[in-house]
């Protein structure tokens, strides 16, 4: 019965595979080639992707929320840094455990087991500490929030007013051009590395695992500025301009010196440190131009936009990577050579600083905590308990 049933799925999903998978390779030869190589059938792959990609929006989508919900105005950014970013985390443990594990048809199902045994470990201790929302609400912009009784709208309804507002695309924008950068550096990590002189696998995986740690640190580090300072567009267009300048690094070969693997991984950390902060930040600042939105609703759109952006530039950044572009060929001392791929990046990043720069919208959210919270950065407690069964305005206690 139990074979019955995969095979049942099995035909389902290779039903609703895109006519490009198929047209490629016959949907019996992927599923006899898993079979071969000691997995599931092959559709069963592709529908466990799906699952995975499924579930991917109530981790990656919360983060502001989270933030808004639990935490002061001097904290926010920070917050969302770690939440989000701590994603970056479990994508440099695969690059360290999944390479030493999944080398054979034994080692992918131990370290699927793994996975498996590790989520549900998580999911229960979620469960267990799982609280809704604080006693009291971290901020005068949700104490605000709830005085008026905001309701969320229906997501498409959210997403409409979220473009209708000035400033929002801009912070989009920003945000695509982070996670796309990143995405396909950590895609083509094996390549990069290899041109750049670092062949042993330990290498490559210890140097994509510091990329990704070096994302998190960065948007603790730079997230922390901006809760101080407010300063979202100052701080987002050093980044662009400090990723403009690590990513060149990654492709640049120069015929005078040959290959250099510190500069190489020194720029992959660098790029990480300046690249990733741009992602948290701009997510907040999307929340605050639009309060009093939908949090969960404005990092949807960012994460859609930013995944499909970098999905339709994989395969331009693949045909990019085996494109080389000489410059100075006649002049020996200067001459080098940049891959296209890098060209793509810069260029990417490029654009986002001239866009970026029109930015001009006005921080609703921190507007309203500034209004009643006094100087910027001030810690303070807010006592809803009787504003709520409407006997008095809730009182605001600085600290």
């Amino acid at each position: 019965a139990a074979e019955t049933l995969v095979q049942q799925i099995s035909e389902e999903v290779i039903d609703v595979l895109p006519d490009a998978v198929t047209d490629l390779v016959d949907p019996s030869t992927l599923t006899e080639a898993s079979r071969v190589a000691g997995l599931e059938p092959y559709a069963l792959l592709v529908l466990g992707t799906v699952m995975v990609g499924f579930a991917q929006p109530y981790f990656q989508c919360t983060p502001p929320m989270l933030s808004a919900t639990w935490f002061p105005a001097n904290e926010r950014a920070t917050s969302t840094a770690t939440a989000l970013n701590f994603n970056q985390i479990g994508i440099a443990v695969a690059f360290l455990v999944g390479g030493h594990m999944a080398k054979n048809e034994v080692g992918i199902h131990d370290y699927f087991g793994l996975i498996t045994l590790l989520c549900a470990v998580v999911t229960l201790g979620t469960f267990v500490q799982f609280q809704n929302k604080p006693p009291t609400p971290p901020s005068y912009s949700e104490i605000e929030k709830m005085m008026r009784g905001e309701k969320e709208p229906p997501f498409l309804e959210s997403v409409k007013r979220l473009f209708g507002t000035p400033g929002f695309s801009i912070p989009l924008a920003a945000f695509i051009c982070s996670i796309s950068i990143t995405n396909i550096v950590g895609t083509f990590i094996d390549e990069v590395m290899e041109r750049g002189g670092i062949t042993d696998q330990l290498g490559i995986d210890l140097a994509g695992a510091g990329f990704e740690l070096a994302i998190l640190v960065g948007g603790i580090i730079i997230g922390g500025y901006v809760d101080r300072t407010k300063q979202y567009k100052p701080v987002t267009l050093a980044c662009l301009l400090a990723t403009m300048f690590f990513v060149i690094p990654l492709g640049l070969t120069d015929h005078m010196m040959g290959n250099e693997p510190v500069l190489l991984v020194l720029a992959l950390l660098g790029l990480g440190l300046a690249c990733g902060p741009i992602q948290p930040i701009n997510a907040e600042l999307a929340v605050d131009v639009t309060y009093p939105s939908d949090e969960t609703a404005v990092e949807s759109v960012q994460q859609v936009g930013g995944n499909l952006v970098s999905a339709l530039m994989v395969p331009v950044a693949e045909w990019a990577l085996h494109q080389d572009y000489e410059f100075f060929r006649k002049i020996r001392p200067l001459d080098f050579d940049v891959r296209g791929d890098v060209l793509l990046l810069f260029t990417v990043a490029a654009v986002t600083i001239v866009y970026y720069n029109t930015f001009d919208a006005p921080l609703r959210r921190t507007m309203a905590d500034g209004e009643e919270g006094g100087e910027e950065g001030e810690s303070l407690t807010i006592d809803v308990s009787s504003s709520i069964s409407g006997q008095k305005q809730p009182e605001f206690i600085e600290r």
